[in-house]
């Protein structure tokens, strides 16, 4: 790494492990191959590693996707540098998963909200419920919401209590 940091060497091969913490300013070139076969944020991590110096960058993805969800995290890239919308872009290719469960991806088990779209509805609903379970833990003063609570999530409600 030193080497390229020197100018002493032109060009690096490596694995994904340069996603992260490596700060080569003068890197102006990427090539990934088999591209599709990256998620959207390891890829926008991966194209962090230039634009480190000052000048121009180029950032090429190789791919041959053979699915639309590849042909969409591909483009998603392509076109866009932020963040912030790759990750909503990621959760509307790759589904919102499970609130109340540990999968993180696929069909989501809201009936009535969307992450994406009721996001400030959530995050309020949400703190009220903590509130709510701060000052009546076992809910016992809510008995019928404590029982829907039970009915609805099963064995689940142990999910609640992870921050």
């Amino acid at each position: 790494m030193q080497a390229l940091r020197d100018g002493d060497i032109d060009v690096l091969v490596a694995t994904t492990v340069i996603e992260v913490g490596i700060d080569i300013p003068n890197a102006t070139v990427m090539v990934i191959e088999d591209a599709d076969r990256f998620g959207i944020s390891q890829l926008h991590q991966l194209r962090g590693r230039l634009a480190r110096g000052v000048g121009p960058d180029w950032c090429y993805l190789v791919a041959e996707p053979g699915t639309d969800e590849a042909k969409a995290r591909l483009a998603a890239v392509a076109a866009s540098d932020d963040g912030f919308r790759l990750a909503e872009e990621d959760l509307r290719i790759r589904g919102q998963g499970t609130v109340f469960g540990a999968r993180q991806s696929g069909m989501a088990d809201l009936r009535l909200a969307d992450i994406l779209h009721d996001a400030e509805v959530l995050v309020a609903a949400r703190r009220e419920a903590f509130a709510l379970v701060a000052a009546d833990p076992g809910l016992r003063q809510y008995p019928e919401m404590a029982e829907e609570v039970r009915a609805l999530l099963g064995e689940q409600v142990e999910w609640l209590f992870i921050s």
